[in-house]
């Protein structure tokens, strides 16, 4: 399991610590089980795609934000109109089309 998980692994070091072995005991073990190292393109492709991910991610979450924000901006805008309105006042904001 330790191998497939080092396979696996984006940190080496930070599995080393969660598992209580060194990395020296790691690389032994993965050549006990003949399992190969990556190839270098592939690693390098691995954290662009990783890098990209995570861009996307903050990107995802500025909008998500930006959304949100809009959101509360509307509905403030349509409570007040909504207070002017059953007051008898005139709306600060005329609808579209009136």
């Amino acid at each position: 399991m330790a191998v497939e998980r080092m396979r696996t692994s984006n940190h080496i070091g930070r599995l080393c610590d969660e598992l209580g072995v060194s990395r020296r005991t790691l690389e032994k073990w993965r050549k006990q089980m003949g399992v190969r190292e990556p190839e270098p393109a592939l690693v390098e492709r691995a954290e662009t795609l990783l890098e990209q991910n995570q861009h996307l991610k903050r990107a995802l979450a500025e909008k998500v934000l930006e959304v949100d924000f809009l959101q509360g901006a509307l509905q403030h805008v349509e409570a007040r109109r909504q207070q002017n309105t059953a007051s008898g006042a005139r709306t600060s904001t005329p609808k579209s089309g009136a």
